[in-house]
């Protein structure tokens, strides 16, 4: 698309002298990008998703022909249904029951065989690192100890590598999602009986909105919060886009009070950003000034609004009537996540009133990966900056637990994990 013409007005300072107005022309590189939003209001599961993108117009043959080069045995169908009195695709995957419990390394090498494109070998691969990072971190074992239970299944790898092989097709080069329904109940998996969401399912959807649900069933499951994970960048409403398709994968069960669908739009995003690895998100900003409140208290309700999903929090001095010092409290939540966060301000600071405005916000894509040092797996944020490269950052509170224990200054634990992380990446195929 042709370049667009920002329009500058520079207004003289207050108390200056009068000066010719000046009009600056910016010119702006506006990119259009093929983008995904995913709506997750009955949850996500991994034949969910991959029927929702087959439903966009993504080919099951080649699908087909992927899971028939692994020797899986499976035959895949796309069904017309209906849920709720709405149309939508369901997948059916026949296969014979297959005790085999497989570990990482297993599922790499299927990978390695399977008869894909590079992209989608790539996602598919994330998908199951990021699985096997959060059932590590669950066990507190070594990745390379993971052993997939329920999603080291046939039909759990046909999900993953069948998403990976339709997302690869249909040219998807980013998406967001909604707020998403964990349900409520209890659920029996390999280690026993254990309350919804199941524990790989909570680890996966860390930093995820959840949308609230009492429906007594599994809403999301451990392969779709780890689809989720992988291929959001963002959370909240619908971004600004043009669809053209929009395909709808059903679930197993009948719901009670809602269609049992995954809808995905499909479409054309425009920004006016000079670099495409700018995102563009929503948030919401809740304000309060604070007189009347000891600095102790201040600090714990800021605790409590970190515990409660904020996306940041800080202060700044102000001047309040009658000369009286006092103190600007100032939080950013996800659109969808504003309800807890008021009821954290309005308990633990004693306010009488909160300030609320919706923002928008320039990010770079940021992830969270697990790091291999000598002193185990510590949690980063691996960050991908304006030029393309990419910069890691270790968490603060590990990595102080790590100088703590070994007697060692904190810039050189950092250093030696950004060290391990550097040494992997040259090493790494």
């Amino acid at each position: 698309m042709g370049d667009s013409r920002t329009i500058v007005y520079h207004r003289p300072a207050v108390g200056s002298l009068p000066t010719p107005t000046r009009i600056r022309f910016h010119f702006i590189q506006t990119t259009s990008m093929r983008i995904a939003y995913l709506d997750c209001s009955s949850g996500i599961s991994g034949d969910m998703t991959l029927a929702a993108l087959l439903d966009c117009g993504a080919d099951l043959h080649p699908i087909q022909s992927a899971i028939d080069s692994l020797q899986l045995k499976a035959s895949l169908s796309l069904i017309p249904t209906r849920k709720c009195g709405i149309a939508a695709k369901k997948l059916q995957i026949l296969a014979p029951d297959d005790p085999t419990h497989r570990n990482l390394c297993d599922i790499l090498e299927l990978l390695a065989q399977a008869n894909i494109s590079a992209n989608a070998r790539r996602l598919a691969t994330r998908i199951f690192e990021r699985l096997a990072k959060a059932e590590a971190r669950v066990h507190g074992i070594p990745l390379d100890q993971v052993h997939f239970h329920e999603v080291g299944a046939v039909d759990s790898i046909i999900d993953i590598l069948g998403t990976a092989i339709a997302w690869d097709q249909l040219g998807i080069e980013s998406a967001q999602a909604s707020a998403v329904p964990t349900g409520t109940g209890q659920i029996k998996i390999s280690h026993g009986i254990f309350p919804i969401p199941a524990p790989a399912t909570a680890e996966l959807l860390r930093s995820v909105p959840i949308a609230p649900c009492s429906l007594p069933h599994e809403m999301t499951t451990p392969t779709g919060a780890a689809i989720l994970a992988e291929l959001a960048c963002a959370f909240g409403p619908m971004p600004a886009m043009q669809f053209d398709t929009i395909g709808l994968g059903a679930g197993t069960r009948d719901l009670s009070d809602r269609p049992n669908v995954l809808r995905i739009f499909l479409g054309l995003s425009t920004t006016t950003s000079k670099n495409p690895l700018i995102q563009q998100d929503s948030v919401v900003r809740l304000e309060t000034n604070l007189d009347d409140i000891s600095p102790e208290q201040i600090g714990f309700a800021i605790d409590r609004l970190w515990a409660a999903g904020a996306l940041d929090v800080f202060c700044t001095p102000i001047q309040m009537k009658k000369n009286r010092p006092g103190t600007l409290l100032s939080v950013l939540t996800p659109t969808d996540g504003t309800s807890l966060i008021e009821h954290t301000l309005f308990q633990h600071t004693g306010t009488l009133g909160i300030r609320k405005s919706s923002c928008n916000r320039l990010i770079l894509h940021r992830e969270s990966i697990l790091v291999e040092s000598q002193w185990g797996p510590v949690p980063c944020k691996l960050v991908q900056n304006i030029d393309g490269s990419k910069s890691l950052s270790p968490e603060f509170d590990p990595c102080a637990k790590i100088a703590a224990e070994q007697t060692l200054s904190l810039p050189d634990v950092i250093r030696s994990i950004e060290n391990s992380y550097r040494n992997n990446q040259i090493t790494s195929p």
